[in-house]
């Protein structure tokens, strides 16, 4: 047996035993095997928000990693499960776009539909595939059996289109908020890269409006916001982010996931 390590990212949450029984399926197959909770508080029923979980974390694991993502909403369904292999990482997942961020990133990718039923846990629910399939699979691959032995390559994998900003001019663009975490700050859609070069907390250099509230301010850190104002920063996925210091930016702009926002670049001519 190889211990391994299995992550599981989830909209499942921590008051039901939905978490606790697919580590069971898993280590009544391989026992030896490492698992990780990266997250099980992702969006109900939001592929997007799942797909920005794992796609933004998964190379953080030791390479040989298996992570299993069950944000499932089209559970019981035609919709396929998968099994995605990149140079370093395999994936367990519906075919459901959960994958989307991870396919954009990685050059070398195969993916498989899980066809060989005799690797799921019997009778298979059909409300429950992150036990009956997601979970048994990973946990037989784990212990080393081949990809291969699990199904067909596929081509047609679905992808969900991740939001980007829309430059409007050399000025103006218009981007949107993408995700909320637990403490009410607010990822946008806009890169580190989509800012001017030359900006610091000291000259932010650019200002967003979202819900008619103008922030001009970049802070480095938490600490240096106010926390009756809000303010913006680089957080550590590389994305511009919304926050109140020790409050919630959510709450307080009435804002979530599809917010729209509008970036203004100041004109560098200008004093």
């Amino acid at each position: 047996m190889s211990r391994g390590v299995i992550t599981l990212t989830t909209d499942f949450g921590s008051a039901d035993y939905f978490v606790g029984v697919m580590k069971g399926v898993v280590l009544n197959v391989n026992p030896e095997v490492q698992l990780v909770d990266l997250s099980h508080e992702v969006a109900s029923f939001s592929v997007l928000d799942g797909a920005l979980t794992i796609g933004l974390n998964y190379a953080f694991f030791p390479e040989g990693t298996i992570h299993v993502v069950v944000v499932d909403p089209g559970v019981g369904s035609a919709r396929r499960p998968i099994i995605a292999r990149t140079a370093h990482h395999t994936f367990v997942a519906p075919d459901n776009g959960v994958l989307s961020v991870v396919f954009e990133r990685e050059a070398t990718l195969e993916v498989r539909h899980i066809t060989a039923d005799r690797y799921f846990l019997h009778p298979v629910s059909s409300t429950f595939h992150g036990r009956d399939v997601f979970a048994r699979v990973a946990g037989w691959l784990s212990r080393g059996i081949p990809a291969e032995n699990f199904g067909g390559v596929i081509n047609d994998y679905l992808r969900i289109t991740i939001p980007r900003p829309r430059r409007l001019n050399h000025q103006q663009s218009e981007a949107s908020v993408i995700r909320v975490d637990k403490f009410g700050n607010l990822m946008t859609n806009l890169r580190r890269e989509d800012l001017p070069e030359r900006i610091s907390p000291e000259r932010a250099s650019f200002k967003i409006i979202i819900k008619g509230r103008e922030i001009a301010r970049l802070a480095a850190s938490f600490a240096e916001g106010s926390p009756l104002e809000p303010f913006s920063y680089i957080g550590s996925s590389g994305f511009l982010e919304i926050a109140l210091n020790e409050g919630s930016a959510a709450q307080l702009l009435s804002a979530g996931p599809g917010t729209e926002i509008t970036l203004h670049i100041s004109d560098p001519n200008q004093p």
